[in-house]
């Protein structure tokens, strides 16, 4: 099931991008009013993303649209997931752009899929969340993929979450406990999470109050010796691994005793292949 669309003034100036005058080969070619159907089908094995965005360019441009796979959808190679008919002149403008979107979307969504399948495989309840490291711009697509791939939000800005990272602390001059202190005065509403480097710093912050503990980089038998000196309670704050996670090790850390694995990988997975075929409608032509 797809999180939600993008807006339409979005994925209007995507197209305007690709073509701000016009198709020039379809106007010069003088095919424009021929009518055409266009698929768009899975080369391989993905999780689907962004054919909702992609149905509403062709209904932006004026043609009839069959939506096959919703976002978060598998899907096996030649499956359909989408087709559009009408105008040549309009089939043509939405083309690439939609494919390109659903190709990129879809490597993150199935990235992301395949680490919470790691990570759940080693234990059920451990959660994958993403981080807000999307390239610049394409926050919104990234963060629909990440969700339609089985995965959380790690903090979707600083306005968000209060995550105080060592960067933070070089500039405090009070200690953990006055910190938390201050940190919950101000935003009483959120949980704190601290970034630590060492069991030793852990500790320190696990005892003034921190909600959450985050292992930047730490190793998976690291991770289990801090979660091995917590005791369960209802103080125990969350344990959350983060750093280099990935589908290779997300099973380690999710063994370990992390309650939360925070990544960054399937921004930078491959695009998953779609294949599009544009040929005559026949079915509506006289």
């Amino acid at each position: 099931m797809s999180p939600y669309t993008l807006p339409d003034a979005e994925l209007e100036r995507m197209l305007l991008e690709d073509a701000p005058q016009g198709d020039a080969t379809t106007f010069a070619l003088g095919i424009g009013a021929a009518r055409a159907r266009m698929t768009f089908r899975a080369r391989g094995p993905m999780t689907v993303c962004g054919s909702e965005e992609a149905a509403r360019m062709g209904v932006l441009r004026g043609l009839d649209v069959c939506l096959s796979r919703a976002s978060g959808a598998r899907a096996e190679a030649d499956d359909e997931l989408l087709s559009f008919t009408g105008p040549a002149s309009q089939v043509h403008l939405v083309w690439k752009t939609a494919q390109t979107l659903m190709e990129y979307l879809a490597g993150i969504a199935s990235a992301t899929h395949d680490i919470v399948v790691a990570a759940r495989n080693a234990r059920a309840d451990c959660a994958v969340v993403c981080t807000r490291k999307t390239f610049p711009g394409t926050k919104s697509a990234s963060i629909k993929a990440v969700l339609s791939g089985g995965a959380g939000a790690h903090r979707l800005s600083l306005s968000e979450t209060l995550l105080v990272f060592d960067e933070h602390r070089c500039l405090m001059y009070e200690p953990p406990a006055e910190a938390i202190a201050r940190l919950r005065q101000r935003w009483p509403e959120r949980p704190v999470v601290v970034e630590v480097a060492s069991q030793t710093e852990a500790h320190a912050w696990i005892d003034a109050g921190a909600d959450v503990i985050q292992l930047e980089k730490w190793s998976a038998q690291a991770t289990a010796a801090l979660r091995a000196s917590l005791r369960d309670g209802p103080r125990r704050p969350l344990i959350a691994a983060a750093g280099g996670i990935n589908t290779s090790n997300a099973a380690d850390y999710a063994r370990a005793g992390a309650d939360m694995l925070v990544t960054s990988a399937p921004y930078f997975a491959p695009p998953r292949d779609v294949a599009v075929t544009i040929a005559p409608d026949r079915g509506t032509q006289a």
